[in-house]
């Protein structure tokens, strides 16, 4: 009988989870099956998962289907009417190995899930792995969780509050995983710069990152995740002008660059802070690169407010761009608020890839000429410190960190060959 196939959607926390679901699976002995780790993020992430769990069922007929994951912590009775599913668990559920353990799949349809009360849950267990499957760089899990409201955002339901993991134990297990010869670690987690806020002394990101890097000299290149601005301190930013091996690439949570819209949005910050952090940070580090989330449509947005978020991605000087069509998630209060046409949501995400787009082309063609330094993923594609796509006509070697000259770029991507 075959392991299990895990799928799965959203974000680096997903992706860290899945490792662990893949332990614990294992440990209970779980064959033939397929386990969809859910998103739940967008109404089209949540589609997209219900698509592939009929699909799945098709082309595996006597498999055993699992959902799990955010959309199914969120909504559980989603998947378990859906014929297909044989098994929900929630995002406490999925990550031991009791929940994968059971005597039959022919019980009441109401049976099938195993969903808690994710609010209960109070601390973050750390589950040490030792690597993961086709991947060339290594997601960390240091948090969890959110304490804060955005009115769009349906995470926190399912998520629970923020929780810390100690510092300690996330030192560990980097270097469980440098041993095993991971040359990139991303700290992951759901509001990353919340991390300590629950620990004794209320260290604060800053502190760890500085940490791991003097407690792990082996560790060739650190690299965050998504951060909320506003949150950072003052220690971070001196990593970030300091400590050459944290990359020099940050992905923003900004979503929006209207003032009166992030406050709909129950965000902490305004335009002006967004603007100065990204001043700041690129004083501290020149070369430094920003990525962003930015939601197009939001509920009352004007096309003036529109017009804020679309001259922010230049007032930043952001590089990479995701955009999001908003999408109302029920029992978020955003999804009460007067909703714009959906054609114009559609015209405004549009207009913001475009954008996007326009700033990508820029720095792709100024890094031509010059020498970066490459992890390697597949034999022909890695990633520069900036984390820009890198493809080479010859083959790699994936693991690898090469320094190598850019020569030349596509639509979305440099290429590169060996420096002498």
């Amino acid at each position: 009988m075959s392991k299990p196939d895990i799928i799965t959607f959203g974000c680096r926390l997903n992706a860290y989870e899945a490792e662990v679901m893949r332990h614990e699976a294992d440990k209970a002995g779980l064959e033939n099956a397929v386990i969809f780790n859910t998103c739940a993020v967008t109404a089209e992430a949540t589609r997209q998962a219900r698509q592939a769990i009929r699909r799945a069922r098709k082309e595996k007929p006597d498999a055993r289907i699992i959902v799990t994951g955010c959309a199914a912590q969120t909504d559980p009775q989603m998947f378990a009417v859906m014929p297909e599913v044989d098994l929900v668990l929630g995002n406490q559920e999925k990550l031991d190995a009791k929940s994968y353990r059971f005597p039959d799949f022919g019980v009441a349809r109401e049976e099938r899930v195993k969903v808690n009360d994710i609010m209960s849950v109070r601390e973050t267990a750390l589950h040490m792995i030792d690597g993961f499957s086709e991947r060339t760089r290594a997601f960390v899990q240091i948090q969890n969780g959110c304490d804060h409201r955005c009115t769009f955002c349906i995470i926190p339901f399912g998520r629970g509050n923020s929780r810390s993991v100690p510092a300690g134990d996330a030192v560990e297990q980097i270097r469980r995983l440098v041993a095993n010869g991971y040359s990139e670690i991303v700290l992951s987690g759901v509001d990353i710069t919340s991390w300590g806020a629950d620990l004794p002394g209320r260290p604060r990101l800053g502190n760890l990152v500085r940490r791991i890097l003097k407690s792990l000299p082996e560790l060739k290149r650190l690299r965050l995740s998504s951060i909320d601005s506003i949150e950072a301190d003052d220690d971070l930013m001196r990593a970030i002008a300091e400590e050459e091996r944290l990359m020099p690439h940050l992905h923003l949570s900004l979503q929006a660059g209207d003032d009166m819209i992030l406050k709909r949005m129950k965000r902490r910050h305004l335009r002006d802070h967004s603007i100065a952090f990204c001043d700041e940070a690129r004083k501290l580090r020149p070369d430094i690169v920003f990525g962003a989330d930015i939601i197009a449509g939001f509920p009352t947005e004007t096309e003036q407010m529109f017009e804020n978020s679309l001259r922010i991605v230049e007032e930043c000087g952001l590089t990479f761009l995701h955009v999001f069509p908003f999408s109302p998630r029920p029992g978020t209060p955003a999804a009460r608020m007067p909703q714009l046409p959906k054609p114009v949501i559609q015209e405004r995400a549009r207009a913001l890839r475009e954008k996007g787009k326009e700033r990508l082309d820029a720095f792709l063609r100024q890094e031509i000429g010059a020498e970066r330094s490459i992890l390697i993923e597949t034999e022909s594609m890695g990633r520069t410190e900036h984390f820009a796509q890198v493809k080479f006509a010859q083959r790699m070697s994936a693991g690898a960190i090469i320094r190598a000259k850019v020569t030349g770029r596509g639509a979305d991507h440099l290429e590169a060959s060996l420096a002498a």
